[in-house]
């Protein structure tokens, strides 16, 4: 017995171990991509007809192993077809890896602490008052042509203007803010709405818009419900609700912010954070 185990691992190298290993990565990113989609009923779907065509040829169903076999031979065109929405959102997180992208631009410190202020001091008003608002932050996907849907505005980013967007019987009122760095790029802009129909019934067009351009690309959503106030943040097609400004404002320095230290090294966001806190204090 430890004569076969020795012919077996001596066969095995280094390339072969990094091979599985591989394998074994990618097949565990699809399952839970498939997973986090609802690409996985579809999947349990071709299963069931995977083991049933083996079926089929086991008990010797010749007719209905034909079948199923023709149906398998345009399995794959079917498949693109019905998994296009879940294989484009693959493919822009592949296009937007850090591998494959340019670094994306950083503000100063100054600058993002004033930024964020702003969208947090609008987001308060906002939510104080009920006023409906949809704020799209932009990163390293470009989002030109969802601007393109709306207006451009072209404009320093303030508490004013973002007031002025989103106030009830403006013409832009109804759609999205684009934000690109500092500056309002566009309003009334018209998004994508997200596919995902596991979503509470309570979530109207503004928030399934939110979390719709953030399947489609790494922006940042915030969002303000019109009929209760509540603040909410969506990032990789994923919703938070109820939150409070303090957790906003963090994830806002967390996009925003790339402090450098005195060596001239990017400082971790948590360790500035800390940092900022304890001279608060």
């Amino acid at each position: 017995m430890s004569d076969i185990f020795s012919n077996i691992f001596s066969g095995i190298g280094i390339s072969d171990v990094i091979d599985v290993m591989i394998v074994a990565f990618v097949v565990y990113k699809i399952v839970g991509f498939i997973r986090e989609t609802r690409a996985e009923q579809l999947a349990k779907g071709l299963l069931v007809l995977v083991i049933a065509n083996f079926a089929s040829r086991l008990f010797h169903l010749y007719t209905l192993n034909w079948i199923l076999v023709k149906t398998m031979d345009l399995g794959v065109i079917a498949l693109i077809i019905v998994f296009q929405p879940e294989l484009r959102r693959a493919l822009e997180y592949l296009g937007r890896s850090k591998i494959i992208t340019k670094q994306f631009a950083q503000m100063d410190k100054e600058k993002a602490k004033q930024l964020t202020s702003i969208l947090i001091k609008t987001v308060e008003y906002f939510s104080s008052n009920k006023v409906g608002a949809l704020i799209i932050l932009e990163r390293e996907t470009t989002l030109t042509d969802i601007a393109e849907t709306g207006t451009v505005v072209d404009a320093k980013v303030s508490s004013e203007l973002l007031g002025n967007l989103f106030y009830e019987g403006a013409p832009l009122h109804d759609g999205a803010a684009i934000v690109r760095g500092d500056r309002v790029l566009a309003a009334g802009c018209v998004l994508p709405l997200t596919q995902n129909k596991n979503l509470s019934k309570d979530l109207g067009t503004r928030h399934r818009a939110g979390i719709g351009i953030t399947e489609n690309s790494d922006a940042i959503s915030l969002i303000v419900s019109e009929e209760t106030g509540i603040i909410s943040v969506a990032t990789d097609g994923k919703l938070s609700r109820f939150l409070d400004l303090k957790t906003v404002e963090k994830t806002l320095l967390n996009l925003y912010l790339s402090q450098l230290n005195a060596d001239g090294k990017k400082m971790p966001f948590v360790s500035w954070l800390r940092r900022r806190d304890k001279d608060e204090q």
